[in-house]
């Protein structure tokens, strides 16, 4: 329990500075009553504080006899301590693989920048209440590379309303091939990959485009962007962001009591219903058009999900499940 009350009496020390540092640059010429009233303690307590922020932390305080108060030479000056609680450490430790999924951007090294400059600007003493920080770690997913100069010019293409002519490879093909005319809207990020969406003039339509299958991408001439972009394109981020018209149908599942907890501990879409059941089944459902990134998401649960609807989506996975078993 006493090195418990150290720790706590040293937090709440630290917060008291940072309350007295507030109180010198926001009030004009502060006195010790002053101070005494706004941090609620004693004289002597306000005299040592300012007298340890001056020694140890270089603090450019100084007393105005005229003024009767206390001010900064420097009004840029902070108190180089930061308290750093278990849910803030978390919080910042959970920063770092959220930026991971740039990695394969050229937006890493914008970012790192950004980062190392807020580290910077971080003081040099950091108490933190824990060290859990030592005891979490985490496990980032594969992410596919994708060229600098094809990130690049993509969004300076977006921007500019350029169209381009790139090679892409398809996800069964063994080469790229070429693409022309293909006017870029808008890129997604999902679950590490980047996608842009973009309309094809030989195809009339709007495509989804994989970046990390593009190279060697051109500018062409400008084109007018389409107004009514948002009613033709037909994405549902929370399970795929591949283009198409098919109708948006209620997927239902069911699944084993195996898994229940797993299932209903997670929001798998946003607009879900998902309870469990007497018999310790959980019902899940939610509406999608995206049914063909839907099999892939159901066929991770192997055994331990059952179909309930649509067909579609029952056809599929049986058709999959059939592929499957005449490799073995």
């Amino acid at each position: 329990m006493g090195e418990e009350k150290k720790i706590r009496e040293s937090h709440v020390k630290s917060l008291r500075l940072l309350q007295l540092e507030k109180a010198i640059q926001t009030i004009p010429y502060p006195s010790v009553e002053r101070l005494m009233k706004e941090l609620e303690v004693s004289r002597r307590t306000i005299l040592r504080d300012i007298d340890e922020l001056k020694i140890y932390y270089n603090a450019p305080i100084e007393y105005d006899r005229s003024r009767k108060g206390y001010y900064y030479t420097d009004e840029t000056f902070f108190v180089k301590n930061v308290l750093v609680s278990e849910g803030e450490l978390v919080a910042m430790a959970g920063i770092l693989p959220l930026l991971e999924r740039y990695d394969n951007t050229p937006l890493k090294d914008t970012i790192s920048k950004v980062y190392d400059t807020i580290s910077q600007m971080m003081p040099n003493q950091v108490q933190v209440q824990t060290s859990l920080l030592n005891d979490v770690q985490f496990i980032s997913d594969p992410l596919p590379n994708i060229e600098n100069d094809v990130f690049e010019k993509l969004f300076e293409a977006i921007k500019t309303h350029k169209s381009i002519s790139f090679g892409y490879r398809n996800l069964s093909s063994t080469e790229h091939t070429p693409h022309s005319n293909i006017d870029p809207y808008k890129i997604y990020c999902q679950k590490g990959d980047w996608y842009v969406i973009a309309y094809s003039h030989k195809h009339e339509k709007f495509n989804t485009y994989n970046l990390s299958r593009m190279k060697n991408i051109i500018f062409l001439d400008e084109f007018t962007p389409d107004p009514d972009y948002d009613k033709k394109v037909h994405i549902d981020p929370n399970f795929g962001i591949w283009n198409n018209d098919a109708p948006i149908q209620k997927i239902e599942l069911l699944f084993d009591k195996s898994i229940n907890t797993y299932v209903l501990e997670r929001t798998w879409h946003k607009n879900q219903n998902c309870y469990q059941n007497e018999d310790g089944t959980v019902y899940l459902s939610f509406e999608s058009n995206q049914i063909q990134e839907t099999l892939y998401w159901v066929l991770h649960f192997a055994d331990s999900v059952k179909i309930l609807n649509p067909p579609e989506l029952k056809a599929l996975y049986k058709e999959k499940l059939k592929k499957m078993i005449e490799k073995i």
